[in-house]
């Protein structure tokens, strides 16, 4: 319920009072249960980043290769995000508060590149991409075309999100691939 709360009205209206209302119990009840409503904001950011590693992991776990991995993320990414277009927005708003609600996240962050240079770097060593490609450096640029075009969707309502994630592989496949 917090999730489609920031997802509606963003982190600056979302306040406790309206959760406490959404919720059906009072504001000292979720005073029990949280410290603040950025303890609130930081559980809900939480709960979606987790259900996101969650999707993308289990695609990435059933690629039949690493090369195809890589590309299993990106879909994943993208397609999860799509279907779920409010833990987009909870995720931008989380990241926009950033330590101030106790997520040191950003867009740029070793835990965010580093799961995708890794399947990056296993696609090399099986001969599937190239090898003088950084691994670092690609999975920086592919988080960022996932990050544009997610943002677009959120700006653009009729931009379709799904169909973004094939162009994206596109893009990656004519960089990295042998």
């Amino acid at each position: 319920m917090t999730i489609a709360l920031i997802a509606e009205h963003g982190y600056a209206a979302t306040s406790l009072a309206r959760i406490a209302e959404a919720a059906e119990i009072s504001k000292a009840a979720v005073l029990y249960h949280f410290t603040s409503k950025n303890a609130v904001v930081e559980a809900a950011y939480r709960a979606v980043l987790d259900a996101l590693v969650g999707h993308v992991g289990a695609a990435v776990d059933a690629a039949p290769g690493p090369g195809a991995a890589v590309e299993a993320y990106v879909t994943a990414m993208i397609g999860y995000l799509a279907e779920h277009p409010g833990h987009g927005r909870v995720i931008t708003e989380a990241l926009r508060q950033g330590e101030r609600i106790g997520v040191a996240d950003s867009p740029s962050s070793e835990a965010r590149w580093r799961p995708l240079a890794d399947l990056v770097v296993r696609a090399q060593e099986a001969g599937e991409y190239r090898a003088e490609i950084d691994a670092r450096t690609l999975a920086l640029v592919v988080n960022g075309a996932i990050d544009a075009v997610v943002a677009e969707s959120m700006e653009d309502r009729g931009f379709a999100l799904a169909t973004a994630a094939p162009e994206v592989v596109a893009l990656l496949a004519r960089a990295a691939r042998t």
